[in-house]
C-alpha cells in the first residue's frame, strides 16, 4: 500500500473505476480534507495542496489545526468479550485499558 505523508499528515490513495479518477483522504483526523485527480502525476501535488489549504483554513479561523491519531479512539467489540476482557484484566489486576494496549502491541509484534 502507497501511503502519502506531507507536513505529518498521512493518507492512502484509492482508484474508481467508474468515474477513473484517484482520490483521497487524510487519516487519522476526524476534518475531511479530501483529495482527487485524474492523474497520477498531479496525485500528491493535490494531496499537499488539500493539507494546506486545511492549515490555512484552520490559520484563518483560529481553529486547532487536528493531528493524526490522538491516542484515543473507541472499540465496539460485543458484550461477551468485553465482559471477558474486563474480568480477564481484573483477575491480573490491571486495568482494562492496560489489557488493551497490551493485546494491542501484541498484535502489532506479531503483523510486523
Amino acid at each position: 500500500m502507497n501511503v502519502l505523508e506531507y507536513k505529518g499528515y498521512h493518507a492512502v490513495v484509492e482508484y474508481d473505476v467508474l468515474d477513473k479518477m484517484l482520490y483521497g483522504r487524510v487519516e487519522g483526523v476526524n476534518d475531511p480534507i479530501q483529495f482527487e485527480s485524474t492523474s497520477s502525476k498531479n496525485i500528491e501535488k493535490e494531496f499537499r495542496k488539500a493539507v494546506d489549504e486545511y492549515l490555512d483554513f484552520c490559520m484563518t479561523t483560529g481553529k486547532e489545526p487536528e493531528k493524526e491519531y490522538t491516542g484515543s479512539f473507541n472499540v465496539r467489540i460485543g458484550k461477551k468479550l468485553h465482559k471477558e476482557l474486563a474480568l480477564q484484566a481484573l483477575k491480573s489486576q490491571i486495568s482494562l485499558n492496560a489489557a488493551v494496549i497490551e493485546a494491542i502491541e501484541m498484535y502489532l509484534e506479531h503483523s510486523l
